[in-house]
């Protein structure tokens, strides 16, 4: 296949943008049929027994072209690009209207301009006598610390704003905070490329290639637990289904979409003190 550089436009500045802060990456098994509702058919999707591999990506940036902003990369599945394979984004979801924009027409991504609510919990941990066992987690970076406090921050994410906005999902972050004294291992430091496939929207009709280099510190954590959103029916009770006659081909989307979120976990990533630098697209000519 033929690749060549995109005319990338001025919001943002000239490439490589440049984003820090933190994220969590939670690969999930999604269907095989969910995926490529999303995935070109140019493209052989990377499956088995009837699923990829797919999941999200939460980050939330403190330094970036766009200021600080929270997104959500939702993940559809993996396609083959020899010699190696490429993730696809089914949606993505910020609360920014420039890193919409940029998203849209610069890097070809489904990109929709997002809530992101969020409510945190704190309770103090009862302190305990460390097993060998405990020694084991703590080096792993899975086991709470003795100065440590029990959080649990809930984000609920909607498509839009005001009225108009539709829930999406919530996800609920079961962590350990350290105080400000805490010891806790964080990880180490790692370096890894994530390449990605993106276009083939309304915004941006090519096929687009792109790569996010990454610097951060990883540690594995529990898998977020993910639910559904709820809308209120005419009679004002909660219902998590719409009428399928009452759905337009948006709304098939990102119930797709939510479908990928709610599909099964099978590994969970804290990225800390992230550094990443995504490269301008290049157009791919199949």
């Amino acid at each position: 296949m033929e690749v060549k550089e995109t005319n990338t436009p001025s919001g943002y500045g000239k490439a490589p943008w440049i984003f820090k802060g933190s994220a969590l990456y939670q690969l999930h098994l999604v269907k095989s049929e969910t995926a490529r509702a999303f995935i070109p058919k140019d493209f052989r999707l990377v499956e088995a027994f009837g699923y990829t591999l797919g999941g999200f990506f939460l980050a939330n940036y403190e330094d970036s072209p766009a200021g600080i902003f929270d997104e959500l990369v939702i993940i559809a599945g993996i396609v083959w690009n020899s010699p190696t394979s490429c993730a696809w984004a089914a949606r993505v979801l910020v609360n920014s209207d420039d890193a919409c924009v940029h998203g849209r027409k610069d890097v070809g991504l489904p990109s929709q301009v997002a809530k992101f609510s969020k409510v945190r919990k704190i309770t103090a941990l009862p302190k305990t006598t460390k097993s060998r066992f405990d020694s084991f987690l703590n080096m792993i970076g899975m086991a709470n610390s003795p100065d440590s406090a029990n959080s649990c921050m809930d984000i609920r994410v909607s498509e839009g704003n005001g009225q108009a906005a539709k829930d999406i999902c919530s996800i609920n972050l079961g962590t350990t905070v350290p105080q400000p004294d805490s010891n806790r291992w964080i990880g180490p430091v790692i370096k890894i490329s994530l390449p990605s496939f993106s276009g083939h929207t309304e915004y941006n009709p090519h096929l687009l290639k792109y790569s996010c280099q990454i610097e951060c510190r990883v540690r594995a954590v529990p898998p977020a637990k993910i639910s559904r959103p709820f809308v209120l029916d005419v009679d004002g009770k909660k219902s998590s289904e719409r009428n399928s006659s009452e759905m337009d081909s948006g709304d098939d989307k990102r119930n797709l979409s939510i479908s990928i979120m709610l599909s099964k976990p099978i590994l969970a990533l804290e990225f800390s003190c992230l550094k990443m630098k995504v490269d301008a697209p290049t157009v791919v000519k199949l």
